[in-house]
């Protein structure tokens, strides 16, 4: 009986508007599906891709996560930081083996693209294992394309892949492909076919018969069909010799799920139910997905990244769970969740004087690159003297958009938290500062929002 290895590419031709949460949710359902492989894209977007991948590795123990890259060390440099935290990674590179692919996509030709292939694939598979898939492996010479798979598999690629980009191959033509590439390569040998002609599920079935050890699948993609494969190797797997590791008895309702949710993205954005006129009338609920929540953070008046709307959306789920949020706990959850940079200035030391008979002043001391600041100002009241003396530490004066302080236990000996909302530049940015002493607290919310002013001016 032979262990059919499946590949899972739905997640690697999502378009870019595809909801985060959408996409953990198809990896759960991945997950439990049981798929071998897991693909996802090259990293483009550096913070929201690497967050994806991370976050999904926290979770899918099952399966490998793939990660593509190109011939440019640039490119393996973010995928392997993206799957630094994967139990199971694996570096994919896909390109093209056809003279014509070779000159146009991968700008290379012969030998130097050979060497380029060389050097790629030993330099991933110092980390991770390596999968080299030949995109268009149906128009390549053949003797080129065996020496290609053997150039990578010399390198230390651990998986090798031939595809049919057209869909055009008929089922026995690819399977002879197959069986050649087979005899010439040690490590196992999977294939894609693209089913522009419909046959993608026959021609992988039947290279799967013949010498094919792995296939790549999707859910509403361009390649053999998951559920379809599934149901086929469920029904007539045994007699003919095919065994997968995909759980059988969940294929239809699993994949079925997974195309809602992909059915949902193709649907035209419909606008958030709820309107925010102001922060008065704001009132969140754990039901309210993600789209709703970043209609209600920008009507607060902040620009989020997708890494940032994605902590966010995390920490309001969390929060949302126990109680309604309105426009402060929103303030607060984007104050703590989002935009959290490494400190350039810390808080080294604070004595503020106040009185109703003298003038309040505050006297600050900072630590930036291992050197202390100190800053001494007068102010109308202790929270002004020590935001006065900040900025003459900074050296730049920021707009106070907001400034809240309140309660987060009883008693004497009661926590103070402060929010403090910048604007430089027409941009908001928010610091959340927690102390018993309620000027501490103040003073590092300013600190917060300032770092994060900095640190965006910075980069």
């Amino acid at each position: 009986m032979k262990s059919i290895h499946i590949v899972d590419t739905t997640l690697k031709t999502l378009p870019k508007t595809f909801s985060f949460k959408d996409k953990l949710e198809l990896g759960r359902l991945l997950q439990r599906l049981c798929v071998d492989t897991i693909e996802l894209p090259a990293i483009q977007n550096e913070k929201a891709d690497t967050l994806l991948v991370r976050t999904l590795s926290s979770f899918v123990k099952n399966a490998a996560l793939s990660v593509a890259v190109d011939l440019t060390p640039e490119s393996l440099d973010l995928a392997l930081k993206a799957l630094d935290r994967t139990e199971h990674g694996i570096i994919r590179l896909e390109v093209p083996v056809s003279a014509v692919g070779m000159e146009y996509i991968a700008k290379k030709k012969g030998q130097a693209f050979l060497d380029a292939v060389t050097k790629t694939v030993s330099a991933a598979a110092c980390h991770f294992p390596v999968e080299f898939c030949a995109k268009d492996a149906t128009r390549a010479e053949e003797s080129f394309l065996i020496t290609a798979l053997k150039t990578a598999e010399a390198a230390g690629a651990s998986f090798l892949f031939v595809s049919d980009e057209t869909g055009e191959t008929l089922p026995d033509a690819f399977a002879a492909l197959t069986e050649k590439v087979k005899k010439e390569v040690k490590k196992p040998l999977g294939v894609c076919v693209y089913d522009g002609c419909g046959l993608a599920l026959a021609d992988s079935l039947t290279a799967l018969l013949s010498a094919a050890d792995a296939v790549k699948t999707a859910v509403g993609g361009d390649v053999a069909d998951l559920s379809k494969l599934g149901l086929t190797l469920q029904k007539s797997g045994n007699a003919y010799g095919l065994a997968s590791g995909l759980c059988y008895t969940e294929v239809r309702s699993l994949t079925a799920a997974m195309a809602d949710i992909l059915e949902g993205e193709k649907k035209e954005t419909v606008k958030p139910k709820k309107e925010f006129q102001d922060g008065e009338n704001m009132h969140l609920t754990e039901k309210d997905d993600r789209e709703t929540l970043a209609f209600a953070v920008k009507k607060l008046g902040y620009e989020l990244s997708d890494e940032d709307e994605a902590h966010v959306y995390e920490e309001f789920l969390r929060a949302a769970a126990k109680k309604e949020i309105g426009a402060r706990e929103l303030d607060a959850i984007v104050a703590n969740a989002a935009q959290q940079v490494p400190a350039t200035y810390k808080l080294e030391s604070y004595v503020v004087n106040s009185g109703n008979i003298i003038t309040s002043s505050a006297q600050i001391t900072l630590k930036k690159d291992g050197e202390l600041l100190h800053g001494i100002s007068m102010g109308d009241g202790p929270i002004d003297a020590a935001f006065m003396a900040l900025e003459g530490i900074i050296g730049h004066h920021y707009e106070l958009d907001d400034f809240e302080i309140q309660a987060v236990t009883e008693g004497k000996e009661a926590m103070g938290s402060a929010l403090v909302r910048l604007r430089d530049n027409g941009k908001l940015y928010s610091g959340n500062g927690l102390s018993t002493d309620i000027i501490g607290a103040s003073i590092r919310a300013y600190l917060s929002a300032c770092n994060k002013i900095i640190y965006e001016e910075n980069t």
